[in-house]
């Protein structure tokens, strides 16, 4: 029986996708541990460490699918060792070859680098995903290049801006975690077989050739020396990770806030017959938006016990290495389910354009407090136009006016402007900047970055 959120199967899927938790199960773990050590039977038997009969046997007869996983499980405890029980039963299958198998291994060796192997098969789904993001996004910010729409800051209405343009902000540092995720896709997806601690002394003379030859055969990159102490790989991968889930939690709580009842300005997918609340029939709760949200609180929890893991014992020790084990598999299954939610969350949502006009004159024209004030200021000078732009905001505000009418009681503004003129200076549209402009730089360096190829 399920016991953790991520493989509950009424839950599972507001925690992590079926594919991301394939990758992290028990069975693709030991799997690919056993792709690592038939690469090092390989490896071995072709450059004469070990007898080419033996490697050929080895390769031909371990076979994961005919491990018992509760055999497994008892010797484990008999032995109080990880892997020792895979080790004896993979020498039960390859006969008297056996004796060749894990040969000049240690258990790390085999266990870093099938992660390394998990972790390829999750940066793949991860980059691809992410692109897909991206892609949605860019979409989304051409479309709404030009609807205007209230920019809030403090959490109150400053300035008209463009649905596009937030958008566009958004595109662009999903190019950026693109381009984080291709440049250190080579410094992370790199296994280690070199011994003990690390000074391939069990292999012979020829260590540094069977470590690379192995890898090779399993498509990582070889490192420069043994990383067993060396946990930065890990740490730097889960750093991006963490960017990542930043920006889709943040993202998911802008949209959640913009679908307030009181905001309506967005709405995430709505299905016939989706239920907002138990008792409150007429609820359409911002469900998938919290989702995305909630997974980014874990998964910076898990990415600090990532960067934990760097504390290591002289040449090795297990405190780190199992802090990976939990936190290397919670925050991919994690990400992945707030990267395929924010994905149909952008392409099935709803935007209330209508709404977003209606607030732009929520405040009856002290959006445009600003234009007002530099408007203004050509005549009267910048600080004296803020200072009759504050008293007329302030008197509007406190008693309920509208800004315009306000403006064109002050004497010294209707001494020097006309009500035209002021109209004018009032209308959202006419104030949004170079918004519009600086979506299409985004998507014109979103798409030179090749990183958005359909």
């Amino acid at each position: 029986m399920a016991a953790h959120v991520i493989d509950f199967l009424t839950l599972g899927n507001n925690f992590g996708t079926p594919e991301m938790r394939a990758v992290w199960s028990e069975e693709n773990r030991l799997r690919q541990q056993i792709e690592v050590e038939v690469a090092l039977a390989k490896a071995e038997g072709e450059l004469g460490v070990i007898p080419v009969e033996a490697a050929e046997k080895i390769a031909k007869s371990v076979d994961a699918n005919a491990l018992d996983f509760n055999q497994l499980a008892d010797e484990s405890v008999k032995l109080k060792h990880t892997f020792m029980a895979t080790i004896n039963a993979l020498q039960r299958q390859s006969g008297e070859a056996g004796e060749y198998i894990h040969y000049g291994a240690t258990t790390q060796d085999i266990v870093d680098t099938a992660t390394a192997l998990q972790l390829k098969q999750a940066f793949d789904i991860v980059q691809r995903d992410s692109c897909l993001v991206a892609q949605a996004l860019k979409q989304l910010a051409k479309k709404y290049q030009y609807l205007p729409m209230v920019g809030r800051t403090h959490g109150m209405q400053a300035l008209p801006t463009t649905f596009g343009f937030k958008l566009a902000v958004w595109l662009d540092e999903f190019v950026r975690h693109l381009q984080r995720l291709n440049e250190i896709r080579e410094r992370v997806l790199v296994g280690n077989i070199s011994g003990a601690i690390c000074t391939y002394a069990s292999f012979g003379e020829k260590g540094p050739e069977v470590e690379e030859r192995a890898l090779t055969l399993l498509g990582l990159n070889t490192p420069n020396i043994g990383w067993q102490a060396a946990r930065d790989r890990f740490s730097e991968y889960a750093s991006v990770v963490a960017l990542i889930s930043g920006t889709l939690g943040k993202i998911a709580n802008e949209f959640y806030n913009l679908m307030r009842t009181e905001i309506n300005e967005i709405e995430e997918p709505f299905s016939a017959g989706k239920i907002g609340s138990s008792t409150m029939p007429h609820k359409r709760n911002p469900a998938a938006l919290e989702g995305i949200a909630s997974l980014t609180s874990p998964i910076f929890k898990s990415v600090a016990l990532i960067h934990e893991s760097m504390r290591v014992e002289h040449e090795r020790d297990a405190m780190s290495w199992r802090a990976e084990w939990i936190a290397l598999p919670e925050m991919n299954i994690y990400l992945s389910a707030q990267l395929q939610i924010a994905l149909a969350v952008l392409k099935g949502m709803k935007v209330n354009a209508a709404q977003m006009m209606k607030n732009l004159e929520l405040q009856n024209g002290l959006l445009l407090s600003e234009k007002i004030m530099f408007e203004l200021g050509k005549k009267l000078g910048k600080q004296t136009a803020h200072h009759l732009v504050y008293e007329c905001s302030m008197q509007a505000f406190e008693q309920e006016q509208p800004f315009k009418k306000v403006l064109l009681e002050n004497e010294a503004i209707k001494a020097e402007f006309s009500e035209k003129e002021i109209s004018e200076w009032l209308i959202s549209q006419n104030y949004l900047g170079s918004a519009p402009e600086k979506v299409n730089v985004v998507i014109r360096y979103a798409e030179q970055s090749g990183l958005l190829e359909e």
